[in-house]
């Protein structure tokens, strides 16, 4: 069972789809979810410029600029969490997209629960990621520092040696939690239970992707790597000298 959302949500759904795009925009207003559709890469990148959407729906194969594109051009920071949609089965799409920036992604065709369901799971993590900054601020706490690497919840930053990190939503919450439970081996079913608020599918790159996303980001401040993986068990954040 998918959550009913209370409040009304605005998504840009970027897809040269047209029928599909009205289908979802139908489906979804009974969601109270709001869509905005664009039909090219072109003019959803200037949507997702000009204006302030809730998430992105982001196709791959378009005409004017690709799913690729659009997500190079918006940058591997954005704040604005994004749903790639990609071809079934073609696994180096979805793992391009991870790796670009993209939070999630849902292999084409796709049943209309199924989408909900993506959609509900990374709005759960949003609704996380704002209680964590309001709690920082009405209660405020030693920032966590571990190895070097410090959490300001309140701004929703993160330093490395004084560097601050340029992470995307996504990657924010999964290096959080890694810092909360350094030292300790994390499995990959419960960053994606804890941290992607679904479960773990089988051949499901997602964690792996946004794990090395983090830790690459993190080497390119420090060499001295900081993340462990633990074969057939899962990953660890060093503690580092104290």
């Amino acid at each position: 069972m998918t959550q009913a959302i209370t409040q009304t949500k605005h998504i840009l759904l970027i897809d040269d789809d047209q029928e599909l795009a009205e289908l979802l925009t139908e489906y979804l207003a009974c969601e109270n979810i709001k869509v905005t559709s664009c039909l090219d890469g072109a003019s959803g990148l200037a949507k997702a410029f000009d204006d302030c959407f809730d998430l992105i729906l982001l196709d791959v194969m378009m005409p004017v600029l690709n799913g690729f594109e659009v997500l190079k051009a918006l940058g591997g920071n954005h704040k604005t969490p994004i749903l790639m949609l990609t071809a079934r089965g073609d696994d180096n799409d979805k793992i391009l997209g991870l790796e670009l920036g993209a939070d999630d992604y849902l292999a084409k065709p796709f049943k209309h629960r199924e989408l909900l369901a993506r959609i509900n799971a990374i709005f759960r993590r949003i609704t996380i990621v704002k209680s964590q900054s309001t709690t920082e601020i009405k209660e405020p706490t030693e920032q966590l520092i571990v190895n070097q690497v410090r959490i300001n919840q309140a701004t929703r930053e993160i330093f490395c040696q004084k560097t601050l990190l340029e992470l995307t939503g996504t990657e924010y919450l999964v290096l959080v939690y890694m810092l909360e439970h350094h030292g300790q081996i994390i499995s990959k079913a419960e960053i994606s239970e804890q941290v992607l608020q679904r479960k773990l599918s089988p051949y499901d790159r997602t964690v792996d992707v946004h794990v090395g996303n983090v830790r690459r980001k993190l080497l390119a401040i420090d060499p001295v790597d900081k993340m462990k993986t633990v074969r057939g068990a899962g990953y660890v954040f060093l503690q580092g000298e104290q």
